[in-house]
């Protein structure tokens, strides 16, 4: 779509308004959303952390880093996400998680 055939979807200024509006207030509880949800997935790092302790592994789990990305590539194609802006993401949450789980391990 042009620039013209986009703005041919609003009557009238008011309409566009009201509609970005109401789209900033849901993208704006996505992030709130997304925000605990990273707080959640975070949180389980104690868990991980202590059963791989017990286990005898290393924080960095080459397969299951491997496993997930392999999903989100999956998971990227199939919703039309570009894979590598995906990609970058999931390896920011398991850096997150690698980084929580070694403060667990200093404590």
């Amino acid at each position: 779509m042009d620039r013209k055939e986009l703005m041919s979807m609003y009557e009238n200024e008011k309409e566009a308004q009201k509609v970005l509006e109401k789209s900033r207030k849901r993208i704006d509880d996505i992030d709130n959303d997304l925000v605990n949800l990273i707080s959640e997935r975070t949180s389980l790092a104690r868990d991980i952390v202590s059963a791989k302790c017990f286990l005898g592994m290393d924080i960095y789990d080459k397969s299951r880093e491997d496993e997930i990305h392999s999903k989100v590539i999956q998971l990227a194609r199939r919703k039309d996400i570009d894979e590598d802006i995906l990609c970058d993401i999931m390896k920011m949450l398991t850096t997150l998680s690698k980084i929580k789980q070694k403060e667990i391990l200093e404590e």
